[in-house]
């Protein structure tokens, strides 16, 4: 996932595929211990998207003025 992609997301969008990214690393820690997992480079990638995904959400709650 590009930087771009993510700063269009809205709010929920972020939640959402934050969510949906914790779930395939967890399913990819599953297969690890059940099975060989051809494509190791996938636990970095993935880590890496939720890196990304959370630090536009602090950021965007960083940017919003307190009422």
């Amino acid at each position: 996932m590009k930087a771009k992609e993510v700063h269009k997301l809205s709010e929920e969008e972020l939640k959402v595929e934050t969510q949906r990214l914790r779930k395939r690393l967890f399913e990819l820690r599953t297969q690890s211990v059940t099975e060989k997992i051809q494509d190791t480079s996938q636990f970095g990638k993935v880590r890496r998207d939720i890196a990304k995904l959370l630090t536009e959400a602090s950021s965007r709650r960083k940017r919003v003025p307190a009422a």
